[in-house]
């Protein structure tokens, strides 16, 4: 039986998600970005209107997966905070500059969990040694690995992604995402004997608040290495407000 968990972007997606059939919804937010940490208000909201388990985002920022001690500190927050209010398992993934998993940080994200599921998410995608980093994400403890074969499209690299499946074994559920869509779920089933698939099932809408108006509000010219910080000289530097 294969199961089917769907990327959400808010708490209006997971509820149809559910509606549609879910077996499980991964809550984030800002999905253009890579995914972060949703509200504890959106979570309460899933949690009172269906009932498959709800895996919670834990990421403050977008642009990477090497974090400063205040975003972690952040980071264990949003950790205890989803598992207080009722989430049934946590996403997240921290290397060091090097690509390589940062044990430390990534085992406490996992204590923090306790007995709830733990998925290692796409930061796995960018390690330098998918296997070694199966290793360590099996000695850690975590539940589930959600990769795309290190491509953008998981079917590009089918051969890879069987490859990981079989090297995970029983230890280690693996969860392939990346491109999957209804054209070619099959085959990506057929070719790598996966249990697990993640995927958006997205359709556009229109706010009609935007309509015929000239501002923009979505800032998209931040490259993938990249991410905004607030920066101290140019405030010190900029003359005083009065």
């Amino acid at each position: 039986m294969i199961k089917l968990e769907i990327c959400c972007d808010s708490a209006a997606d997971a509820v149809n998600a559910f509606k549609g059939g879910a077996d499980r919804v991964e809550l984030n937010s800002a999905i253009a970005y890579g995914g972060l940490t949703l509200s504890i208000a959106d979570l309460e909201m899933v949690k009172a209107k269906t009932n498959i388990p709800v895996m919670v985002m834990i990421r403050p920022r977008s642009g990477g997966f090497t974090y400063s001690e205040i975003e972690f500190k952040v980071m264990k927050r949003q950790a205890e905070l989803a598992i207080k209010y009722g989430a049934d398992g946590l996403v997240f993934g921290i290397l060091k500059e090097n690509r390589e998993l940062d044990l430390r940080r990534n085992k406490i994200l996992k204590e923090i969990a306790g007995d709830k599921e733990t998925v290692f998410h796409r930061a796995f995608d960018i390690v330098p040694d998918p296997f070694a980093a199966l290793d360590q994400i099996k000695e850690i403890g975590i539940d589930r690995v959600l990769t795309s074969a290190q491509v953008n499209k998981v079917a590009d690299n089918l051969q890879l992604a069987e490859e990981i499946i079989k090297y995970a074994g029983d230890q280690l559920e693996i969860v392939l995402g990346g491109g999957i869509r209804e054209h070619n779920l099959k085959e990506i089933i057929e070719k790598t004997n996966c249990k697990d698939v993640h995927l958006s099932a997205f359709s556009n809408r229109v706010d009609q608040s935007m309509l015929k108006q000239k501002l923009k509000f979505n800032k998209s010219c931040i490259s993938e290495t990249e991410y905004q910080l607030i920066d101290i000289q140019k405030l010190t530097s900029s003359p005083p407000v009065c």
